[in-house]
């Protein structure tokens, strides 16, 4: 399963696709997308089209999204949110089913940890996924998105077999 996480932001976004198979995980590509265009609506827009191209050239099976925790004023954090519109609108017109994850989430996920620092997720997304480098911090985070999507839907299968087993038995 090929999993596209994203990290939205209002200046850059970060999107990572990571392949799960079994307990394999491999980064297939990624990267930021810087805000261009002199409006909100022109920096959406060219959101909206670097997705779509990333959908279209990546071939994700599914998404996932870091969900909104808090912004440092109403401003950034409506940005965000439209930001974050966009990401979820692009990833359902291409039929994406879309996972959501709390900072906390992501980072237990990857690191063990609800509170590790941004270094130490960035250290474990390479380690994980056998980089040679750590990923740049946006694209760090999505791919810790993605991980996150790849290892609970793992966790939920099993969990589901197990109760399957169970009722048979």
């Amino acid at each position: 399963m090929r999993i596209l996480g994203i990290d939205p932001g209002s200046n850059a976004t970060g999107y990572g696709v990571v392949s799960v198979e079994g307990s394999s995980l491999r980064r297939l590509g990624g990267g930021t997308i810087r805000a261009r265009g002199e409006t909100l609506g022109g920096r959406l827009a060219h959101l909206q089209r670097e997705l779509e191209r990333a959908i279209a050239d990546l071939a994700p099976h599914a998404a996932a999204l870091e969900s909104v925790f808090s912004a440092k004023n109403v401003r950034s954090a409506l940005v965000l949110g439209h930001a974050r519109g966009v990401a979820l609108a692009a990833c359902a017109c291409a039929g994406l089913e879309t996972g959501e994850y709390t900072p906390a989430q992501v980072k237990v996920a990857v690191t063990g940890y609800g509170r590790a620092e941004k270094l130490q997720v960035m250290r474990m997304v390479q380690r994980l996924l056998g980089l040679a480098l750590p990923p740049a911090s946006d694209e760090a985070d999505a791919l810790a998105v993605a991980v996150c999507h790849g290892l609970s839907r793992r966790a939920l299968a099993l969990t589901q077999r197990a109760l399957e087993a169970e009722r048979r038995a």
